[in-house]
């Protein structure tokens, strides 16, 4: 998963892009990069690490111009490696640069045509330079020396047209605007908006609507599936839809957990969809327990809180805060190896025991990947002096990857493959284990908006909305994702099969 922005200003966009990537850096940790544009030319600072480490004032000061986009990154298959941060530049034709958040489920196909059909070369294991070079020789295959917004929308047409999988993407044009794009499902999200200067409109385009209010940008709407926007330099918009069958299947998994609570996704508050999601997870308890002695509902800090509180509100019980965040650790799922990640929870999250000492504590979590954040958090909660540990997650369990661009593990490491949910509860240590139903997080979501028919749900329930997604290729992202593959993969050694490094 990643963050993405693009902007079109009146005025050097150097700061604007810099503090945009700051609201997006819960998206991605391992990369940071901004791109700008003076007239012809680019200026371009990436590197590892946290946005606040990769620009000094001596980065900022190089970075000119009134147009640029920018890029935070984490991998979906291990990679650290400088060479993978974003934006990706191509020197023909223009000189174009791209920031992509998303994964390309045919990108072993599109490389070895770009090589043999196109003379393409690519230079990392990143799948987002492979969705550059495509957009690259769409427009060059046009053969103009000049272009319009016509003919970069027609570059994107071949773009769906060539490209499986779940993206979306910004991408800067020397001399002539900023083309943002999202695929034809409409899987991972994007928005655009603009602010009214004196000098006059400026533009921006970014993964999620609190990039723009945190600039003062009006937020317009979704790119929608399958459409591409172009903002010219003289700041003229342009829009087309670019796909032939084009229609919503965002992913449900950014209400879940990714997207910040108060970002709009496709129309839908995410901070409004995560407290039905409670309300939800409630009635089921209700259900399944109803003579619970709950005595005090705990959330698991911080994407569980909005969920918790509205549970608590609708079974009648206590909230309260139990665990203290240090924020300055990484999220845990996607850390490479068990024993960094068992490590780190313990840095993350301290029990404060009074709330916890003598009582019946339901905690509440987003979800549940591998288990064992859950599983030591339980083991923090009966330390700090609690009767019994109960357990609830606002999504269901988790028995399938995600191929779209989240780093979710192999199959074999997800806790609910294979175990039944009361497997999982005896694993991760609870007394007893209620997870959401299915119909209940879609109808959580869906509510604000009724125009979505369909989700991304295949961590869930296997259903792949692109309909390519093999068992082959199933077992393909095993051999990249798994622990044991981390942990023996070293910087610079990567192979063919390591093309889904992407955003």
């Amino acid at each position: 998963m990643c963050g993405i922005v693009g902007i079109v200003g009146k005025q050097r966009v150097n700061q604007w892009l810099y503090d945009a990537l700051l609201v997006l850096q819960h998206r991605g940790q391992d990369a940071a990069g901004i791109v700008t544009c003076e007239g012809s030319n680019l200026q371009l600072r990436k590197d590892n690490g946290l946005v606040r480490d990769v620009f000094r004032t001596r980065h900022m000061i190089d970075l000119t111009g009134s147009m640029g986009i920018g890029h935070v990154r984490y991998p979906t298959a291990g990679s650290s490696s400088s060479a993978e941060a974003q934006p990706f530049y191509v020197n023909s034709p223009y000189g174009i640069t791209l920031a992509h958040n998303g994964n390309l489920t045919n990108a072993e196909e599109l490389k070895r045509d770009l090589f043999l059909e196109d003379l393409r070369h690519i230079n990392t294991t990143s799948d987002s330079e492979i969705l550059l070079n495509v957009l690259a020789h769409e427009l060059q295959r046009l053969g103009k020396l000049r272009i319009d917004e016509n003919d970069v929308f027609q570059a994107v047409t071949g773009v769906h047209r060539r490209c499986r999988g779940g993206y979306a993407a910004v991408a800067m044009i020397p001399g002539y605007g900023i083309v943002a794009f999202r695929d034809p499902f409409g899987i991972r999200p994007l928005v655009f908006g603009k602010r009214e200067i004196k000098r006059g409109t400026e533009y921006m385009v970014a993964s999620e609507s609190v990039a723009l209010d945190s600039l003062g940008f009006d937020l317009l709407r979704d790119v929608h599936p399958g459409e591409a926007i172009y903002i010219d330099v003289q700041g003229n918009l342009h829009a087309q839809q670019c796909a032939d069958r084009a229609g919503y299947a965002p992913c449900i998994f950014e209400f879940v957990y990714f997207a910040r609570p108060d970002s709009m996704i496709d129309g839908v508050s995410v901070y409004k969809a995560r407290s039905r999601m409670g309300q939800r997870l409630a009635r089921k308890i209700q259900r399944v327990v109803p003579d619970h002695d709950i005595d005090v509902v705990i959330p698991i800090p911080d994407t569980s809180r909005t969920a918790a509180l509205e549970l608590a509100n609708e079974l009648g019980v206590k909230y309260t805060e139990g665990f203290i965040k240090n924020r300055y650790i990484g999220r845990t799922f996607i850390m490479p190896g068990q024993t960094v990640r068992k490590k780190s929870v313990r840095q993350k999250l301290n029990a404060i025991d009074l709330e916890f000492r003598g009582k019946n504590v339901l905690l509440v979590d987003d979800s549940i990947v591998r288990g064992t954040t859950s599983q030591q958090i339980i083991q923090m909660a009966r330390e700090a002096g609690a009767k019994r540990v109960y357990f609830a997650s606002a999504s269901p369990p988790i028995r399938f990857p995600n191929v779209y661009g989240i780093d979710m593990p192999s199959a074999k490491e997800l806790v609910a493959y294979g175990r039944t949910e009361t497997e999982v509860a005896r694993f991760i240590g609870a007394d007893w284990l209620v997870f959401q139903d299915l119909d209940d997080l879609i109808a959580a979501v869906r509510k604000g908006n009724q125009q979505i028919n369909r989700f991304d749900t295949a961590v869930f329930n296997g259903d792949y909305v692109t309909g390519d997604v093999s068992q082959q290729y199933l077992e393909h992202l095993e051999a990249l994702r798994s622990d044991s593959a981390k942990e023996g993969r070293s910087v610079g050694s990567y192979t063919a099969l390591d093309l889904h490094n992407s955003s």
